[in-house]
């Protein structure tokens, strides 16, 4: 049979206490009965207030506990509300960006994410990948490895399927590694961690993926001027310090493409003197035209005509003076791979004719990217101008 519960056992102590009152006011004569019952109430009463005095003791010690806790938290949390407990988990001077909740619901941020899920799904549909949720499904490293790999074209030494968080984590530092050593030459700001993907970080998982689209000249149009609100978090001294910042993911097609490429005298051309650009790409337009006028065509726009690689494939025929056979290109590419092609086959027939590797790559002139485009072509006209 269970216990009585507390509150029943004080009730009928007091009742007993209270006849056992009433009894000695009525008959004061006759103490004779009562020391023994006394004994046997006051027995009672002890034991439960025993209990009562441990139980809120125990009590005591709790709250104490909690008392100092909070002493201890507290003043880490008072800069901001928004942060959770594994927010505040950093080593001294150690920092961290997390996303501002308001940010979550920002519809160039949520377009920005579709656009990089999209690429990943299109890269992966091989590997019968489907992702969903970045920051569900690539924490543990799986993807981005695969991610990698199809665009490095580079085969990662690590193990297929890991369950373990120490596995996964390797995993991460070897995928961040091959990754770095990509970006390190260009002095990429890397904004990732193991910790950070691990940890599921928003913030991190989309600068890293930004990147990777960037510097691989991904097949895809990235939202332009996508901004969030972050948190940035330092602990120093024992005290967190918080500071609500504004980070700017994407810029402008153009910049950041260029933001990958050394910078030369175009950059120059293109930032200070936006006059004297007009001027070769005027030059550059006749220049072209001049021989692709022997096949009736002609360019108006330098990026965009150039892009699918056909006219940069004739040109070289036209000014070493062959036929190029048609079956080596795509006279009417249509995907993004052959268009690739065609810029790849025209940069070999360039350094077949003696030119120099050209600095830019063919993705980027795909992508439309005026520098990469004006650099090829200026090549061209240094060593041809004379041609007829």
């Amino acid at each position: 049979m269970p216990s009585p519960a507390p509150f029943i056992l004080l009730t009928r102590s007091v009742s007993v206490i209270e006849a056992a009152a009433e009894q000695m006011a009525s008959n004061p004569t006759k103490p004779s009965g009562l020391p023994g019952k006394m004994k046997k109430d006051e027995s009672l009463l002890g034991k439960l207030g025993g209990t009562l005095v441990r139980k809120k003791k125990l009590k005591e010690v709790s709250d104490l506990q909690e008392d100092g806790k909070n002493a201890i938290i507290t003043p880490l949390l008072h800069t901001d509300p928004e942060l959770l407990p594994e927010d505040t988990l950093l080593e001294e001077n150690a920092e961290r960006t997390i996303l501002d909740p308001t940010s979550r619901e920002d519809l160039n941020f949520k377009d920005l994410q579709k656009v990089l899920i999209d690429w990943i799904n299109s890269e992966l549909e091989e590997d019968r990948i489907i992702v969903k949720d970045l920051e569900e499904d690539l924490y543990d490293g799986q993807v981005l490895q695969k991610l990698f790999e199809k665009m490095s074209g580079h085969k990662l030494n690590v193990a297929e399927v890991t369950q373990s968080e120490i596995g996964q984590k390797q995993k991460l530092q070897t995928v961040l590694e091959a990754v770095n050593v990509v970006l390190r030459p260009l002095d990429w700001n890397t904004e990732w961690s193991v910790d950070s993907i691990h940890s599921k970080n928003l913030v991190s998982i989309v600068c890293l993926l930004l990147a990777l689209a960037i510097y691989y000249a991904a097949p895809i149009r990235l939202p332009e001027h996508v901004s969030i609100k972050v948190i940035v978090v330092k602990k120093k001294e024992g005290i967190l310090q918080t500071a609500h910042v504004t980070k700017q993911l994407t810029s402008t097609t153009t910049e950041m493409m260029i933001g990958r490429s050394e910078r030369d005298a175009f950059d120059t051309l293109l930032d200070h003197a936006p006059d004297k650009l007009n001027v070769v790409k005027t030059s550059l337009v006749t220049f072209v035209n001049k021989h692709l006028n022997k096949l009736n065509l002609e360019v108006t726009e330098l990026e965009s005509q150039f892009a699918d690689g056909v006219y940069l494939v004739l040109l070289m025929g036209l000014l070493e003076n062959y036929f190029v056979p048609l079956y080596h290109f795509y006279l009417t590419p249509e995907s993004f791979e052959q268009k690739v092609h065609n810029v790849t086959f025209a940069f070999e027939l360039m350094q077949d004719g003696g030119l120099q590797k050209p600095k830019a790559r063919p993705e980027d002139v795909v992508n439309l990217n005026l520098k990469s485009t004006l650099r090829v072509l200026y090549n061209l006209f240094t060593n041809y101008k004379n041609s007829e």
